[in-house]
């Protein structure tokens, strides 16, 4: 592997502003978040920046334990007690988050950012009746009467393609299939017509037929509202049907980030490459295995020295122990690595 000579010094900024975040409608900005292990503390997060449009779907990929889900957490400073975050900024809607009082950041939630996660048993109340929950967020941040929110609540259940949507506001969770559960939490997240919905995993545990409708949903919910998403998948196929734009994560920072199409067309770092040649295709031999990325991801307690993916990358050289910066390769494309095209990498 050569060296590119347009990377930086060592010790220079580890982070390229992102570009075209002056219109975005968040634009986070070297975020840096820890967990406190007792006696010792992971930085879970590494100086990561990006930003998002209004009516953009910007998809965030990688394997678990990449800092992901971490990252989406802290945009409405819902980390758990032991995590902090050490360092970054987290503009949304030309404030930033992170200097708010919390009853601001309260009202926030649900009101400007709605969020669905991967697991809608755990996220919704099993004593509580659909209805209730759904017409929630209208009450608490539209003001609307309990009669005037149930109402609501019926309207966003038939939009999200639930049948017969108002006699089903007395069901509780159990009486909804897996992928029905999901709509319900789509329901609660755009009830009050975000801004920005986030999706954490949002259709891993469904199968592919579920997975498909919820996903055309998003899609269909986000173009006519103008809505931004952020989409965490730790699969890239699915990010390549949904996003306009992906950032790839390891070892808790951004290591590629690309428009989707420019991303699958010419990836620039081995990780993202290793990543694809998981996606199974028609193509495929159906006798020949698939190809894993050997050995495991770094971990988070570990000092952040050299390329994080050095000890799995079969292209690894001398100078892979010095660390890479995130830089453009073209335009648009920004990749941390000190190899090229030029030198072969790429399969």
């Amino acid at each position: 592997m050569g060296t590119n000579v347009n990377q930086p010094t060592v010790g220079a900024s580890t982070q390229l502003a992102p570009a075209g975040s002056e219109d975005a409608l968040l634009s986070v900005e070297d975020l840096s978040i820890e967990f406190d292990l007792g006696k010792t503390k992971a930085r879970v997060v590494h100086n990561v920046s990006f930003h998002v449009k209004p009516g953009e779907t910007l998809g965030v990929v990688g394997e678990s334990g990449s800092g992901k889900s971490v990252t989406a957490l802290s945009l409405a400073r819902l980390l758990p007690p032991n995590a902090s975050i050490a360092s970054g900024k987290i503009m949304f809607e030309g404030r930033n988050v992170l200097d708010l009082p919390l009853d601001e950041v309260r009202a926030l939630r649900g009101r400007r950012m709605g969020f669905i996660f991967q697991d809608p048993m755990t996220s919704l109340n099993p004593t509580k009746t659909i209805g209730s929950q759904v017409a929630e967020p209208a009450r608490t941040h539209l003001g609307m009467s309990k009669k005037q929110s149930l109402a609501h609540a019926a309207e966003l259940l038939s939009r999200v393609g639930i049948p017969r949507a108002k006699d089903r506001l007395r069901d509780y969770p159990h009486q909804f299939s897996g992928g029905m559960r999901q709509r319900v939490m789509i329901a609660i997240a755009i009830a009050c017509n975000p801004a920005l919905l986030i999706a954490d995993e949002s259709t891993t545990a469904l199968d592919v037929t579920t997975q498909a409708q919820i996903l055309e949903l998003i899609q269909s919910l986000s173009e006519e509202y103008r809505t931004a998403v952020l989409f965490i998948t730790h699969d890239l196929a699915v990010a390549s049907s949904m996003c306009d734009r992906i950032n790839v994560m390891y070892g808790g920072e951004i290591v590629e980030s690309a428009e989707t199409d420019e991303l699958f067309s010419s990836p620039k770092m081995p990780y993202t490459s290793a990543l694809m040649r998981c996606i199974p295709t028609l193509e495929d031999d159906p006798d020949m295995p698939f190809a894993p990325i050997m050995g495991l991801p770094p971990d988070a307690s570990e000092p952040l020295i050299g390329c994080r993916f050095m000890a799995r990358c079969e292209f690894a050289q001398d100078i892979c122990a010095t660390r890479p910066q995130l830089l453009l390769r073209s335009s648009g494309h920004s990749a941390r690595c000190w190899g090229t095209e030029e030198d072969g990498w790429i399969k």
